[in-house]
Parts: C-alpha cells; sequence; structure tokens
C-alpha cells in the first residue's frame, strides 16, 4: 500500500503519518498528536536530517497500513538530490530472502526440489565428496567458501565489476569446503549466488526477469529490481558513501550479479513485501511457513538462522531479520509477526546502523512484560550491538597478589583449535590480558590462580594452571564456553630465520600468486594486484596478514613447501611453493 493511502492507526501504532500521507477522514486521532509522534521520528532521524550528509529512508507497516514513510537527508552529495520514500537502494543481503522465495515457488511447482544436489542444477560446482543441497545453501550450512572472502585472497578490489560469471568460475575451481555440509552455520554469499543462478537455468529466464515477473509485479513493488547489469541506469536510486576525516567519499559499487544481494528497492516496497507474509499475494502459506522455520544441523541443533532470514527475540518478542551492508549501503528489514509490524529502514552511509534504529522504532510499537527465553539466539548484528554489562566490583585491594605470583603467569599462550595467541603482562602491578594491539583487558585476582576479566560483556574468569613444566591458561565464558591455550616461547625473528619462507606460492583455486621475502626482521608480502605489506610470526610457523592468517607447511625434510590460509569465511585455502 501507498503511504499516499495510509491511514493513522491506533493501539500499537505510531499514529505517525508524514511526506504526503494523511489521517483517514474518519480518524479520531488529534493533530497535536500526529505532530507530537512525528517530531519524536525526526528526533530519531536527525542525524541524517542534513542535505549535506547521506541520508536513509525509513517506513513502518502496522497491521497492513503504513503509518510512517520518510526520507532524510541525500541520495547524491554532488547534486543535492535529497532522499524521498521513492528513492531506491542497494540493500545488500536483505537480497536474500527473495532468492529463497524464488527457490520455493519453483519447489511448489515441482521444477526442483529444495533438497536436490547443487550439481544436479550447476555442475561446474566441484565434487567435494559430499552432496551441498539447495536447502544447505539457503541456510548458511553448505560449506562454501564465500566469493567475496575469496575474491579478495585473489587480487580483487570489491569495487571491481563483479560478475555471476567470474562467480562461478571462481567456484568451480575451488578444491575443498570448509566443513562438511550441515555440519555448522558459517555465512556464505556463494551459497545464495548459486541458487540465483539454479532459479535463471530451472526457468529459463535471467533472475532479475523471472523476480520481476513473479514476485515484484505482482506485489506492486514498481520501485524494485535485481541489478545484474552494472551500466544500468536506474531512475531515483541513491549512491553510496563513507566517512573520512573533513566529509564523506564515494564508495562504489559495481557489482553485476545476483541472488546474494543487488536488490535495488524502497522501503515502501520493502513493506509490501513483508505483507506478502501476512497475507500471500505470492507464494502459498507452505512457502512462508518453510521461509520462517529455523534450520537445522545435521545434529539437530538451530542456530537462530531460518532461510535467507534470521529469527531474532526483542524484549521477549519474537521478530524475523535480516540486515544488508555493501559499500557504503546499510540496510534493514525486521517483522514482528505476531504484532502485525514491519519496519524498514535503508542508508546511503556506512556509518549508518539501520538495525538500532528499527528497534528502537519497535519499542513505540511493542508491549511485553514476558522475559526472553533463555535459549533465543540473536544473530551477529544484534549481539554486536548489545550493550555492555558491568562486570562485578572486585575490591582489588583484598585479593591483592605479590609479585612474584603475577610474573608467574606472564607470558604468550597459544590457543591451537582456534589458531590464535593471548599475551598476558603487568602493568602498574596488575595483569592485563592481551588480544593484540589496543584490545586489552585488566584481570582482577579472585584468588591465587583465578581472575575475572573486567570492562567486557559477560562474566569471563581465566585461570592459570602448571602441570609439570608446561602451563596453560583457561578462559569460561559465562559458565558455558570454555577455551584452553598452552605457554609458549615466541621464536626469535632474524632475517635467516624468515628467509626460509622466501618466494612465490601459487593457488590454482584463486589463479593467483604471492611473493614473500625477508624485510627488515619481517616477511614482505607482495602481490601484483595487492599493496605490498608485512608481517612478523605470531608462534612458529604462523603468521597474520591483511588477507588472513597464514600457515606454513613443511615437507619431510622440513623444508617449507606450501602454506594454507584463513580469514574467516575461507579455511585452509592452500598455496603451494613454486
Amino acid at each position: 500500500m501507498s503511504h499516499l493511502a495510509a491511514r493513522i492507526v491506533i493501539g500499537l501504532s505510531l499514529l505517525t503519518c508524514i511526506s504526503g500521507c494523511q489521517p483517514s477522514s474518519n480518524s479520531t486521532v488529534p493533530d497535536d498528536a500526529v505532530a507530537k509522534q512525528t517530531t519524536e521520528f525526526d528526533k530519531l532521524f536527525a542525524q541524517f536530517d542534513d542535505i549535506n550528509k547521506p541520508g536513509a529512508s525509513v517506513a513502518v507497516l502496522q497491521d497492513g497500513e503504513v503509518v510512517f514513510s520518510k526520507g532524510y537527508g541525500s541520495a547524491n552529495l554532488e547534486y543535492d538530490i535529497p532522499v524521498t520514500p521513492d528513492t531506491m537502494f542497494h540493500v545488500a543481503s536483505v537480497s536474500k530472502q527473495f532468492t529463497v522465495f524464488a527457490i520455493l515457488l519453483l519447489a511448489e511447482e515441482s521444477k526442483l526440489n529444495f533438497d536436490d544436489d547443487i550439481r544436479q542444477y550447476i555442475p561446474e560446482v566441484p565434487d567435494f565428496g559430499e552432496t551441498i543441497t539447495l536447502r544447505h545453501l539457503a541456510s548458511h550450512t553448505s560449506g562454501m567458501r564465500d566469493q567475496w572472502n575469496l575474491l579478495r585472497m585473489a587480487g580483487w578490489r570489491l569495487d571491481d565489476v563483479i560478475t555471476t560469471e567470474h562467480v562461478l568460475k571462481m567456484v568451480a575451481k575451488q578444491k575443498e569446503l570448509n566443513f562438511k555440509p550441515g555440519e555448522e552455520f558459517l555465512y556464505s554469499n556463494t551459497g545464495f549466488t548459486l541458487l540465483a543462478e539454479v532459479v535463471a537455468r530451472v526457468s529459463g529466464k535471467s533472475f532479475a526477469k523471472f523476480t520481476q515477473e513473479r514476485l515484484f509485479t505482482p506485489l506492486n513493488m514498481s520501485n524494485s529490481l535485481f541489478y545484474d547489469d552494472h551500466q544500468k541506469i536506474v531512475s531515483n536510486r541513491a549512491y553510496s558513501y563513507e566517512p573520512i576525516d573533513n566529509g564523506y567519499q564515494k564508495s562504489v559499487l559495481n557489482y553485476a550479479n545476483v541472488g546474494a544481494t543487488s536488490l535495488f528497492t524502497t522501503a515502501e516496497d520493502l513493506l509490501k513485501w513483508s505483507e506478502n507474509f501476512t497475507e500471500p499475494t505470492v507464494g502459498s502459506p507452505s512457502i512462508i511457513k518453510q521461509m520462517n522455520t529455523l534450520a537445522t544441523l545435521n545434529n539437530g541443533d538451530t542456530f537462530g538462522g531460518a532461510y535467507g532470514q534470521f529469527i531474532s527475540h526483542y524484549n521477549g518478542i519474537k521478530y524475523i531479520q535480516h540486515s544488508g551492508g555493501d559499500a557504503g549501503f546499510r540496510s534493514y528489514l525486521a517483522r514482528f509477526p505476531e504484532q502485525n509490524l514491519a519496519i524498514a529502514i535503508l542508508n546511503n552511509g556506512a556509518d549508518g546502523r539501520p538495525w538500532e534504529l528499527a528497534l528502537q522504532i519497535a519499542e513505540r510499537f511493542l508491549e511485553s512484560n514476558t522475559p526472553p527465553p533463555q535459549n533465543a539466539i540473536a544473530d551477529a548484528f544484534m549481539e554486536s550491538m548489545s550493550p555492555k554489562q558491568t562486570p562485578s566490583a572486585f575490591d582489588l585491594s583484598k585479593n591483592k597478589l605479590s609479585a612474584d605470583i603475577l610474573n608467574a603467569y606472564v607470558g604468550h599462550y597459544w590457543n591451537e583449535p582456534d589458531a590464535y595467541s593471548r599475551e598476558i603482562y603487568l602493568d602498574k602491578g596488575r595483569l592485563m590480558y592481551s588480544r593484540g594491539k589496543n584490545d586489552v583487558s585488566p584481570l582482577a585476582a579472585v584468588n591465587e590462580n583465578t581472575f575475572k576479566m573486567l570492562n567486557v560483556e559477560g562474566e569471563i574468569f581465566v585461570e592459570f594452571t602448571e602441570d609439570g613444566e608446561q602451563s596453560s591458561m583457561t578462559v569460561r565464558v559465562d559458565n558455558m564456553d570454555t577455551y584452553v591455550s598452552v605457554a609458549y616461547m615466541p621464536i626469535e625473528v632474524t632475517e635467516s630465520w624468515l628467509s626460509q619462507f622466501a618466494g612465490s606460492y601459487y593457488s590454482p583455486e584463486l589463479s593467483s600468486t604471492y611473493h614473500f621475502s625477508p624485510d627488515n626482521d619481517q616477511l614482505k608480502i607482495s602481490h601484483y594486484r595487492l599493496s605490498d605489506h608485512h608481517i612478523a610470526p605470531v608462534k612458529g610457523d604462523f603468521f597474520r596478514s591483511q588477507v588472513g592468517d597464514i600457515l606454513f607447511e613443511r615437507d619431510d625434510s622440513g623444508a617449507v613447501n606450501g602454506f594454507r590460509i584463513s580469514n574467516g569465511r575461507v579455511r585452509n585455502l592452500y598455496f603451494r611453493k613454486r
């Protein structure tokens, strides 16, 4: 429904209707109440309400009515074009739910099955010795390495023109998965690019054309399209920016691939999409149910992810959401199904945090005294914005330990399962827990060998133990997760020692070569498309670099013959020494 036809609703509704929206003729809401609520929302978005800054578009749907819709700030800083409710934004990963819906439409027509092997439709996907299903791809449980991480490691810039063909060619060269399908959840954009390609091959139409005919047109989403051509002209589109010291600079996006990203739409069109989950015009109730169902791992566990969406809880209320971020675009769409509430916020500045604003808006609509479930799992974006919990106060004077005791714990500790190091050092008589650079937390003594970590979220305790000559450090988080690290002595780095790593290393999976050379007690990394940079060993053959964590491998004689690199969504990608 257009904001021009929206009416003021009461109850949990915002009682706000602006930017052309008028109360219905039979509305009993006083004008001053409308003005008050309008002012309240303008305050929420005041940071964007400047034609000299990137902007925001926000729209709120309550009980099938758009009760608020407005644009703030600039859609184009070079021409002072303001954001309006009709401004189209690139919404990045919010695209993913449309991709899954398209797959399920074809499944409902018996043109495919959600549990089919991806190689049935895209035989170029390598045979990894494991079946990867469309369901795995749609729930980030496939084990497929992420396309963006792979491209970065291969020397691509993310403002390069990146097409679906480029992604498919890189996928075809992969030799390993991150993990066995269904064993873990690990966010992977690759899966959704493959799903969009399945839609295109099964339907015989481009993904952009299929979604236009089957989704956008029937839902009257007249300001929506999948952008599969980086040269295509789109009217009323926003451009993206990122902050710099004296203002903003352009954040260029040239994607020409779809499925994982590249939906251009408006906040109001996203509300039309949301309403289809309440009263389906496109698709059946069974599709809606499937989309909203938590995915499961091979062991039956859930992880907060559904299909193209995440299921979260706020003040005990369930909501279904997804965020998006590419270049300077930031987007968020949240649906509170039991309250008939949906909120869409779109930004074109990299400093936007629409998920925070969406929950502030939700507070004005939702009423619940129900505590959140003990096992409710929020997605990473929500957890990252949780307020820091203040740790229980410790009277350090009552648990002051001698310098001899504290010095016994000083040193470096290595966690083998997750391949990271931590340093413990003394600062003004207090032990400090260092994760590297300026990421340090003080430790307060509970007893002679147990300490509480201060200035962190949750309850974290650090315990030091010694078994013969082997010292270890155990970190316990909220009495649930335990991480054990073993003390080690950092190697003495010399140019002679570094010379064993010198040489060129090639990855056939990336068609890319890295060069290493000793340089002032560090290794210099060179790549023809990346800036040179220096790295130092963390422990033995393990180094950290700008492109990922590097673990060199040796042959039976002890000579370095290759390395494996990991960077979050790509694990153990192999480079052999030439």
